[in-house]
């Protein structure tokens, strides 16, 4: 599936169930400055997509809106920092994050809470190639915060950071994302349960227990300003990856700094997003992790 596609059955999903939807282009994409989607998109001739869409029901409170952000990226080659070649073809599955969300407001215009929403998914392929973005640029994001790339295997984290600096200036004032972001968080927590990061309890907690209710299996994991110092640069604000140690931590914190001061969560589906074993209660390949969670998180939100 490509960005376009991906677009298509967005907009075709969202007409059908009646939800605002945008396709912004590459034009559009440019205008904006998001200069860490665009870098990693630039490798790809298939050209990025950023999908919003909004619920908004009359009936809703002005506030809270939650922005929900979905890691689209359609095929993760590693770009310049080429993966290995075994299991490569299960690198189509990392737009699970920007799915899920997909899946999540469809429910929503169906179940009709009362609650705004809206989702953003930065759709994009991460491909090698001649106009690839390279390890040792520094690129500027949409916020203005400049990232030396020392890994281009690091790619959804820049993609969501512009996703979530453009969430903040559409109004959304809690931000929740979802992402297939760390082979880390499988070493952690395997294949069965969801690395939960983020800086506002309150709502890492309504998330959690969420996942509870429908379960979903979570973990929370720490989020402590001593990993920082893992991803500093000397010649930018930050760096794309803080390397091994603490992977899905300093990944999920590099995301988090682009959240500013809003609530913000983190959930890191890499190793739940997919099930390559055949259960009684699931399908083998996607598992739609974490649409229940969410759908029932906004339900709450309802009353």
């Amino acid at each position: 599936m490509t960005p376009t596609i991906l677009a298509q059955q967005a907009r075709e999903m969202a007409e059908r169930v009646g939800l605002e939807f945008r396709e912004i282009g590459e034009e559009e994409i440019r205008s904006l400055k998001m200069g860490a989607f665009l870098a990693v998109a630039q490798g790809s001739a298939e050209p990025p997509r950023l999908l919003v869409l909004r619920y908004s029901p009359q009936d809703a409170p002005e506030s809270p809106v939650i922005g929900l952000v979905g890691k689209g990226i359609t095929f993760d080659s590693g770009g310049i920092s080429l993966k290995p070649s075994a299991n490569m073809h299960e690198m189509k599955t990392d737009m699970a994050g920007g799915a899920s969300m997909l899946g999540v407001m469809q429910a929503i215009a169906q179940i009709k809470p009362k609650v705004r929403v809206i989702a953003l998914i930065p759709a994009t392929e991460n491909m090698p190639g001649g106009k690839a973005y390279r390890p040792g640029d520094v690129i500027t994001s949409m916020s203005g915060k400049t990232i030396e790339v020392l890994n281009t295997d690091a790619e959804g984290r820049l993609a969501l950071a512009d996703s979530l600096t453009y969430a903040r200036q559409l109004g959304c004032n809690v931000l929740i994302d979802a992402a297939t972001l760390t082979g880390a968080v499988v070493v952690a927590l395997g294949n069965i349960t969801t690395g939960v990061f983020g800086r506002d309890q309150e709502w890492v907690n309504r998330v959690v227990e969420s996942g509870a209710a429908m379960g979903e299996r979570m973990w929370q994991m720490p989020v402590d300003d001593e990993y920082r110092d893992l991803y500093k640069s000397s010649i930018g604000d930050l760096a794309n990856t803080g390397g091994r140690p603490g992977g899905s931590i300093t990944a999920a914190m590099f995301v988090g700094e682009f959240a500013e001061d809003t609530p913000w969560v983190h959930l890191d589906i890499a190793g739940t997003a997919w099930s390559n074993d055949e259960k009684p209660w699931l399908a083998k390949g996607p598992t739609g992790v974490p649409v229940r969670t969410l759908v029932n998180l906004l339900a709450r939100l309802s009353g």
